[in-house]
């Protein structure tokens, strides 16, 4: 019997998805197998979150707990911080500080891919299509005749570190720029300005089992809104995430073979999702979710019931890889 962390909570607007996804985990586990805890962490403080509801301390000297008057030190994280600190790389950090494997990439991938802009630049460098984009950082003057020149309209803007499409918006005019900036800036502190690439949204997850490469069915997501937003996300209705995919079969090699590659190159480990737009010009990297959402609707976990695995199976793999 393993003593498992099921780590969840964070510092983003994902906070309640995060603490979902975590019981879904623990739902899933397999109880012969795994004593499981769930533990939420924030700047607010750690704590874990017993069946009952109470909650106790988390002794970060060794990351541990008490439950009813025996000390439990965790064999293993699982982590289901979706943004800050768990897919930014602190959290990463920390656990391997402690000498605790974890379900998740380390700190130099977590922080990375976290990172869209420089996540696309690497990306971009091993020869992957990626939309053109203009950074903003905090204080930066700007000229938005310039950037709408450079980038056209309508355009992305967005929060180069934030997760779930929180302070994203999609302009349609130069008046609307400066506005959408603001807006950005606020929820992440760092602006990408991005070119608008029409076409259709593919989500591919992956993950590596025992040194064998699994790449998942494709799931084809089509929002009802302007774009793939925080309330399409988590809004019955809002969207339609069609598993498989019905795509032509060039494009599924070329998107899976994408996945598998960059899931090497960018050190990934567990199970990610990396999304695409595939237009008329080709297929684009959009980003790496190294946290994907984990609930039983989620994406993962329905390209993974395609795949043949049961939540149960699929979260048990990602255990077993790090033990």
């Amino acid at each position: 019997m393993k003593n498992v962390a099921i780590i969840c909570g964070g510092d983003s607007g994902e906070f309640e998805i995060s603490v979902k996804s975590a019981h879904v985990v623990k739902k899933n586990l397999n109880p012969q197998l795994y004593d499981s805890q769930i533990v939420v962490v924030s700047k607010k403080g750690w704590y874990g979150l017993l069946d009952d509801g109470t909650h106790v301390d988390v002794d970060k000297n060794d990351f541990s707990i008490q439950v009813d008057g025996r000390k439990v030190k965790f064999d293993v994280a699982f982590n289901a911080v979706h943004g800050e600190p768990g897919e930014n790389g602190p959290l990463s950090g920390y656990l391997e500080l402690m000498g605790i494997p974890c379900t998740s990439s380390g700190l130099t991938t977590c922080a990375l891919t976290f990172h869209k802009d420089f996540c696309k630049r690497v990306v971009a460098s091993y020869g992957v299509n990626v939309s053109p984009s203009v950074l903003i950082n905090k204080g930066d003057t700007f000229d938005e005749a310039e950037i709408v020149k450079q980038l056209g309209l309508p355009l992305f803007v967005k929060p180069t570190c934030n997760g779930s499409s929180v302070g994203v918006t999609k302009v349609k005019t130069v008046e609307q720029l400066a506005p959408a900036i603001e807006t950005a800036m606020a929820a992440g502190g760092q602006v990408m300005c991005e070119k608008f690439v029409d076409g259709r949204e593919f989500g591919c997850g992956a993950m590596n089992y025992q040194g064998k490469m699994m790449v998942f069915p494709l799931t084809e997501i089509c929002s009802k809104n302007e774009f793939f937003d925080y309330e399409a996300k988590y809004t019955a209705g809002k969207c339609d995430e069609v598993t498989p995919a019905q795509v032509d079969e060039d494009i599924e090699l070329e998107i899976k073979a994408t996945t598998a590659m960059l899931y090497e190159k960018l050190e990934c480990k567990g199970f990610v999702r990396m999304d695409y737009i595939v237009s008329d010009e080709g297929v684009f990297f959009i980003e790496a979710n190294i946290v994907p959402g984990m609930s039983e609707a989620s994406i993962i976990p329905a390209q993974a019931r395609c795949f043949g695995l049961t939540l149960e199976r699929l979260f048990g793999m990602a255990i077993e890889n790090v033990l």
